[in-house]
């Protein structure tokens, strides 16, 4: 199959003004202009799409199993009276609801482009509602200090890891500095480790985790206290920023992206680049938690590895990557980036960024033998296809393919 757009947007290329890409078992095996690819494949069906055809795009942070949980981020509100709520209504689900609200959110992805996730996954029934998405679920510790992790924990993530959908790839999600001991941290790193997967934790996303790594007390402090949780920061800290101490304990690496990262100065920034760590900014539930605002600008001066993400609906008001990537460009540009390169940089940390972050080379881009996981938007032409995208695209996806096969089409 030859699908033809108006512009083709193949990221690690310029755009192709009435480009093409030829799809082969589920591949990509070309790339160029509709008149190129028509002539050199003869009697090969072409399928035309208005708009802007680009790679699938990469969400790099997302809880999908919290979809149900939108009215959560109906008005803004501060991290800690929002993780109670969480964590009360979390104990009147099911596996049944679990597994409800993680499909509805894959649904949500795929209907705006995105066929790819990080997904932060806490209930394993959960976690095949992704399976057969490019992209990695990382299965969460969270809520444990020494003792939960030896008796409870511990084995409870080995099966999980053990248990999952063949067709899906895991990972290890420490959840916090805040929500762990530790021990429990360097832990789960080394199980993540000994099994060659990636990590995807929380870091640096509020001033109370601050507070809480470097002198032990505060907001966090007290709710852990609640929770019955013995974690060894409590009331001593560490004497670290988050992003030290993470890598104090061994969590910085190139198998490793951040989420959120939004109190990070420039030695911790330093210091994330150094290990190769991408990050992940969530712009849009940083605002819905009244949480701070990542140093976009100063990322995209350093030349930061950077991925975009939505994080759930809990916190977030959509998961459509592109109206996050609008909220990014809003962002950076409040904080001074002036740069003409915005547009094509942001666009890019939502395809080849989320890839990065996950260690893929075969998504986020159009290019020969990459998987054929491609999005349409249909927005108006432009001398600018990815100023059109943030422009216009939030909203205005009209197919999404996964390996050739279309998964959304608009009016179908």
């Amino acid at each position: 199959m030859i699908h033809t757009a108006d512009t083709v947007l193949p990221i690690a290329a310029e755009p192709i003004a009435d480009g093409a890409v030829l799809v082969h078992d589920g591949r990509i095996a070309a790339v160029g202009t509709a008149a190129e690819l028509t002539a050199a494949h003869p009697g090969t069906p072409v399928r035309p799409w208005r708009g802007i055809l680009t790679p699938g795009l990469v969400n790099a942070h997302a809880h999908l199993q919290y979809t149900e949980y939108q009215d959560l981020a109906a008005e803004p509100t501060t991290f800690g009276p929002w993780i109670t709520e969480v964590s009360k209504r979390r104990l009147t689900y099911d596996d049944a609801m679990w597994a409800r609200s993680a499909l509805a959110g894959r649904r949500a992805m795929l209907r705006t482009g995105t066929t790819a996730v990080a997904d932060i996954v806490t209930e394993p029934a959960a976690l095949p509602a992704a399976a057969g998405l490019p992209g990695i679920s990382y299965l969460e510790i969270v809520i444990c200090d020494d003792q939960r992790w030896a008796d409870t924990h511990r084995k409870r993530l080995l099966d999980a890891l053990d248990s999952a959908p063949a067709d899906r790839a895991v990972g290890v999600s420490p959840h916090a500095l805040y929500t762990l001991s530790t021990g429990v941290v360097q832990a789960s790193i080394a199980v993540a480790r000994e099994r060659g997967l990636r990590l995807h934790p929380h870091l640096a996303e509020t001033l109370d985790e601050e507070r809480f790594v470097r002198d032990g007390n505060g907001p966090l402090a007290e709710f852990a206290k609640r929770g019955g949780c013995a974690y060894d920061l409590i009331g001593t800290g560490s004497g670290l920023r988050p992003v030290a101490l993470l890598d104090k304990l061994g969590g910085l690496g190139p198998d490793t992206h951040i989420a959120h990262g939004v109190h990070c100065d420039a030695a911790d920034r330093a210091l994330l680049r150094e290990r190769g760590v991408t990050v992940a900014v969530c712009v849009r539930s940083n605002a819905v938690l009244t949480a701070g605002e990542p140093p976009l600008a100063d990322y995209l001066r350093e030349n930061s590895p950077l991925a975009l993400g939505t994080d759930s609906l809990a916190s977030s008001p959509s998961l459509d990557l592109l109206a996050e990537a609008t909220a990014a460009r809003e962002l950076a540009r409040r904080q001074g980036y002036t740069e003409p390169d915005l547009d094509r940089r942001l666009i890019t940390a939502a395809t080849r960024g989320g890839a990065t972050a996950m260690g893929r080379t075969d998504i986020g881009t159009l290019t020969v033998g990459s998987r054929a996981d491609l999005a349409v938007f249909e927005v108006p032409r432009t001398a600018d296809p990815y100023r059109a995208l943030l422009d216009f695209g939030a909203g205005r996806c009209v197919a999404t393919m996964l390996a050739g096969s279309i998964e959304f089409q608009a009016g179908t």
